[in-house]
């Protein structure tokens, strides 16, 4: 049996893929681990580095959940600049001013994306 958004939405499949030849990357996958985090701290932090929920300026795709030990984070973004550039405007002051405390610094990581895969 279909989904009702299967039914809706055209199937698109989105390939991004790191050309060897070129040397480009046309998106990057960050990976986040926050020690100790829990889901009430996190929803706090992002209270104030994103209070509307808005998709910034080069992000792809966000995502967030409980791991051992804290929270992660997934993100797919156009460039790690971009990335970088949400950190530094609004991820670290965002962290600073709801007074929220890790366990220790994040643990970041990058990776290319192969494809993305959505309805």
């Amino acid at each position: 049996m279909a989904s009702l958004a299967q039914g809706l939405l055209p199937s698109r499949r989105i390939a991004l893929s790191r050309s060897r030849r070129k040397g480009v990357v046309l998106a990057v996958g960050i990976r986040i681990k926050l020690p100790g985090v829990t889901q009430e701290q996190f929803d706090a932090a992002h209270d104030h580095i994103n209070p509307d929920r808005s998709p910034w300026p080069g992000l792809l795709f966000h995502s967030s959940g409980p791991i051992d030990g804290g929270w992660g984070v997934i993100d797919f973004w156009e460039s790690r600049a971009d990335f970088d550039a949400h950190l530094e405007s609004d991820i670290q002051p965002g962290i600073a001013a709801s007074g929220v405390q890790m366990q220790g610094p994040p643990d970041i990581k990058e990776f290319p994306v192969h494809e993305i895969i959505h309805p």
